[in-house]
């Protein structure tokens, strides 16, 4: 695995709705749309076998009372849960709790993250992760770094811990493995046909409409290239994985549909596009 990175440590593994919603009645992912005036008709066929874009292991049900994690190659959940929630819903902007590293991590991850952590305080903002990151080999955008800490802290703080900072750190070298397996001419990017390979073997099946206007976005070149390179596969990944999981918190029995208020939705994908 390049980049240098430590092993993972044995066994680590990877609110109240307001009280008038937008409208009567409450807006439902993932339900065909109606006839639309314009454009092309409504098809999603996903690629790979799954009917929704995710699917339980073999010969398992669906969970009923929690919700699964995603995690990649035994990587934690992304939500570590040093974070306060507000009523029901987690406030996007809720202070983070402290936390410690989990047994077994690396010495190196934790002298990285006492290096970045120079005043002591236990947490490291989002430029001091981006330094911390780059000393392995890790260059990434502030919106990709603000991006990750959202999804591994569940708040727009910018702030991360020590036990968060773990997990992106295991991840990320996760996600560099999938990225290099797919990257078979050793270009630095993926076209569209191997970040389709790639994000299935992350458990994400997307439809061609869907797989176009990631490539579209992550491309640096606005698409022309049509392809993606490392540090923008980061946050293509991060995306999807993060709505996903947000996703399939309204939908425990895996059906490819999930009802969301207004107020659920609006907090489900800001946070995306203010990352």
């Amino acid at each position: 695995m390049s980049g240098g990175y430590p092993q993972h440590p044995p066994g680590y593994g990877y609110g109240s709705p307001p009280a008038q919603p937008y409208t009567a009645a409450p807006y439902t992912a993932g339900a065909p749309p109606p006839p639309q005036p314009y454009g092309t008709p409504y098809a999603a066929a996903p690629y790979g076998a799954p009917s929704a874009p995710y699917s339980a292991p073999p010969g398992e049900k669906p969970p009923k009372d929690k919700h699964q994690a995603h995690g990649v190659g035994g990587a934690p959940p992304v939500h570590s849960g040093s974070y306060r929630p507000a009523g029901g819903y987690a406030s996007p902007f809720a202070s983070l709790l402290p936390s410690a590293f989990p047994p077994g991590t690396d010495p190196n991850v934790v002298a990285c993250f006492q290096m970045a952590d120079q005043d002591g305080s236990g947490f490291i903002d989002d430029k001091e992760l981006q330094r911390a990151l780059s000393s392995y080999n890790q260059s990434f955008s502030l919106r990709t770094v603000r991006l990750l800490m959202y999804l591994f802290t569940n708040t727009n703080t910018r702030k991360i811990g020590p036990k968060e900072f773990t997990s992106v750190f295991y991840s990320l070298q996760n996600w560099r493995a999938i990225f290099e397996r797919f990257d078979r001419d050793r270009s630095g990017k993926i076209d569209a046909n191997e970040l389709r390979e790639a994000l299935l073997s992350l458990g994400f099946s997307v439809s061609p409409v869907v797989l176009d206007l990631l490539v579209s976005k992550f491309d640096k070149t606005g698409g022309k290239n049509k392809a993606i390179e490392y540090d923008n596969f980061i946050e293509c990944c991060l995306t999807v994985k993060g709505l996903t999981e947000k996703f399939k918190e309204k939908d425990a029995m895996y059906s490819g549909n999930a009802t969301f208020t207004y107020e659920a939705f609006m907090l489900t994908v800001l946070p995306f596009l203010i990352a």
